[in-house]
């Protein structure tokens, strides 16, 4: 005989079963939704945004290579060109939106420490390894947890050699009174205070208070016979083509430029003392709205043809040994760009300093910019 009990709970059972299943099926279905296919989907992806701001030195970033950027992805780069370094820390301080920057190592800790600079994902940066090792996990961003390599080069003099009596071969030869009035400057504290450190013998990172003090004095000496150049200018090659200086400091970038507009008259010197090597970096600020986009756009130049086409058009070296196929032989065999080694014996790369050596270095610049006072 059935026990019609035990079969009437055990139906209860099954159908309490079937319903739990069945509440649960729909809310799978609901949260891991079905296409057409039946197969599951991920929620979508946003949409890229359809701009994104670079923060620049003027003339430093191909338009060509800008183009083609947007051009493959939809998103057009605005462009925006600042007049110095310490500028641009104050702007990114400030809380203005951009989304990358190019700084260079000297700026790159303090912001760090001040929480500016946003951790790049390096999954969305793979061609990062196509930077050369010797570029790479530098003590003032281990790891490159913020930055990217994108510049380097050599700082030197330019001369006018049809404008000067003697050849030229160190940087003292900027104190020569000969020159007075024909001396060309940038006012950019971490290449002029280095130039006077080297002039003197002294490390162009140093951060002791009397040697800082030495650099002061003999800048002092040199203001009065020199000009300062506005940082609306490119290069220095207009102002050394006029004849309104006869010497000044700049980098390979001039020397090219002059070759290139058939001024055979400005040469540049690789200073006996000693290259200052200089580098800049890409940095993407914290309060980007758009780092997704920032992390495509540096993606992008880091691909080999496009690393090589930004260094043929600026004619400035890239740490990018990847591109060096795609690079031009006589800018890649010119040693003005990618100088040999001997020329690097007695070069000394600018680094970041601590907090206490920035106030230094600030505090001497404000001081120089005041006449000592």
């Amino acid at each position: 005989m059935v026990n019609l009990k035990k079969t009437t709970m055990l139906k209860a059972v099954h159908s309490r079963i079937w319903s739990l299943l069945l509440c649960a099926g729909l809310i799978i279905g609901l949260l891991t939704a079905c296409d057409d296919s039946g197969s599951p989907t991920t929620p979508a992806t946003p949409p890229l945004a359809k701009e994104l701001v670079l923060y620049n030195w003027v003339d430093y970033m191909p338009q060509s290579v800008l183009d083609a950027f947007e051009k493959e992805y939809g998103i057009k780069v605005n462009y925006v060109v600042y007049e110095s370094q310490e500028g641009a820390v104050e702007d990114i301080r400030a809380g203005k939106l951009y989304d990358v920057v190019v700084m260079a190592p000297e700026q790159i800790p303090r912001l760090i420490r001040e929480g500016k600079l946003a951790a790049i994902d390096f999954r969305n940066v793979p061609n990062f390894k196509y930077v050369s090792a010797n570029f790479r996990d530098l003590t003032f961003d281990p790891g490159n947890r913020y930055s990217i390599p994108f510049h380097w080069g050599t700082t030197g003099l330019l001369v006018r050699a049809d404008l000067v009596k003697r050849p030229l071969t160190r940087w003292s030869d900027l104190w020569d009174s000969d020159f007075a009035g024909k001396i060309a400057l940038w006012p950019i504290p971490r290449s002029l205070i280095p130039i006077a450190l080297k002039t003197l013998g002294y490390s162009v990172n140093t951060a002791n208070p009397a040697e800082l003090e030495a650099a002061l004095q003999h800048l002092l000496k040199l203001k009065p016979n020199a000009f300062i150049v506005g940082n609306e200018n490119a290069t220095v090659i207009p102002v050394l083509a006029e004849g309104q200086a006869a010497i000044s400091y700049g980098w390979a970038f001039d020397a090219l430029t002059a070759q290139k507009q058939g001024l055979t008259t400005i040469q540049y010197v690789v200073p006996e003392e000693g290259t200052i090597l200089w580098g800049d970096h890409f940095v993407i600020p914290a309060n980007s709205p758009r780092r997704r986009e920032a992390e495509l756009f540096l993606d992008f130049v880091l691909r080999p043809e496009i690393a090589g086409r930004i260094v043929n058009e600026s004619y400035y070296a890239m740490p990018h040994d990847a591109a060096h196929p795609f690079i031009l032989p006589e800018i890649l065999n010119n040693p003005l760009i990618y100088p040999p080694n001997e020329q690097l014996q007695k070069a000394e790369l600018t680094l970041p300093l601590s907090a206490e050596g920035d106030a230094l270095y600030d505090a001497i610049w404000q001081r120089f910019l005041a006449d000592g006072k």
